[in-house]
Formats: structure tokens, C-alpha cells, sequence
């Protein structure tokens, strides 16, 4: 395992603005309320961007996590914070699981997605838009939880010479072990693929 050149106490200090408050966009108000529980796949989802140090610079992670498994079933990573990166998270998760129409959609209330091509591709699944309250992490904090997992056990104990390089680690976090590994107590110890294949209990 290669080693950080950083201590994780020193790569703490930085902190990178990835919400741009929305100004010039209309902001949905928070219809999640903090409600992070669900009754089946595909009834809520969360979605966020957060960032990785390379020595190219920052790379740029947006992810969007399905409520009722934890799982990250839509994920993008670029060197830029413009709104295809969002955008491209949330294009890979209708993809992969084609949600029914009024699907619950909660984000921060960011210019990414604010803005009028996020909202049209949100309009176009038929989703539900929902917001968190100005500058209230809690309002996210499944997702929140998962950045925290994402650098404390993986990408803080990593140094990427390359973005490329953070694009393959973060990658194998996510579908090889959290996505099918990774235990919450949240889903009563099971990993998030494991308690999708459990019976829905009405």
C-alpha cells in the first residue's frame, strides 16, 4: 500500500468549497426533513460532491446514494467543478436503475444542482426535487457519513501522483468494497448489495 506523504492530520486542514450557493437559481425547500430512512429501492435518493488531493491538483467526486441500501448507485469524477460533473453522477444512476417516477432527489442547494440542465434532467425522470437548508450538512448526512468512510479508510492512507491514478482507487472503494463489502449498522450489519437481495417486508 503506498503511503501518504501527508499525515491525515495535515491533509485535514484543507478544505475545498464544493457549494457554490445557487444566486441565480431557484431553490427547492428540504422535503427530505432529515427522514433518512425509506421502504424499498429507489424511493430517495441523496447527492453531493467532495474532493481527493493528488499532486495534479483536486479531483472532484460526485455521488448519489440510494436511502434504503446506503448503496452509491451513480458516481463522476473530474478535475472540474462544472455541473456535467453532477450531471453525469445522476445520468449513471437512472441508468443503472431506471427509478419510477417520484423518486425523491435531496442535494445541497449548490449552482451544480440548481441549475436549469440539472433541474430539466431531474424533470425528465419525474423526480422529486428536495434541498438542504442553507449551509446544514445535516440536512446530507448519509452522504456525508460516506465522504467521511471514503478518505478515514481509504483515500487518506493513499497519495495519488495522478489524478488517474485517485480515479482507479476511488473507483475500487466504491464497487469492490463498499458498495459489496462494507457492513452498516444502519442495514443491520449487512452490505448494502446484500440488503437490496432481502425480501421487502410490507
Amino acid at each position: 500500500m503506498r503511503l501518504a506523504r501527508l499525515s491525515v492530520r495535515q491533509k485535514r486542514k484543507f478544505k475545498v468549497a464544493t457549494t457554490d450557493s445557487a444566486r441565480n437559481y431557484a431553490i427547492a425547500p428540504n422535503l427530505l426533513g432529515q427522514n433518512f430512512t425509506a421502504s424499498r429501492p429507489n424511493e430517495k435518493w441523496v447527492a453531493d460532491i467532495t474532493y481527493i488531493a493528488t499532486d495534479e491538483g483536486w479531483l472532484y467526486l460526485a455521488t448519489v446514494m440510494d436511502l434504503y441500501s446506503r448503496r452509491i448507485v451513480g458516481w463522476a469524477m473530474s478535475d472540474s467543478l462544472h455541473r456535467k460533473l453532477v450531471m453525469d453522477a445522476l445520468e449513471m444512476a437512472i441508468a443503472n436503475r431506471q427509478p419510477p417516477p417520484g423518486l425523491l432527489h435531496h442535494s445541497d442547494r449548490g449552482s451544480q444542482y440548481a441549475s436549469d440542465d440539472y433541474q430539466a434532467l431531474l424533470t425528465q425522470a419525474k423526480m422529486t426535487c428536495s434541498m438542504s437548508r442553507k449551509v446544514n450538512c445535516y440536512d446530507n448526512a448519509p452522504m456525508e457519513s460516506f465522504f467521511g468512510h471514503l478518505k478515514t479508510e481509504w483515500t487518506y492512507h493513499h497519495h495519488y501522483p495522478t489524478r488517474a491514478a485517485a480515479k482507479t482507487d476511488v473507483f475500487e472503494y466504491i464497487e469492490a468494497f463498499y458498495n459489496r463489502f462494507r457492513l452498516h449498522s444502519t442495514l443491520e450489519y449487512r452490505n448494502p448489495v446484500n440488503f437490496e437481495a432481502l425480501p421487502i417486508v410490507a
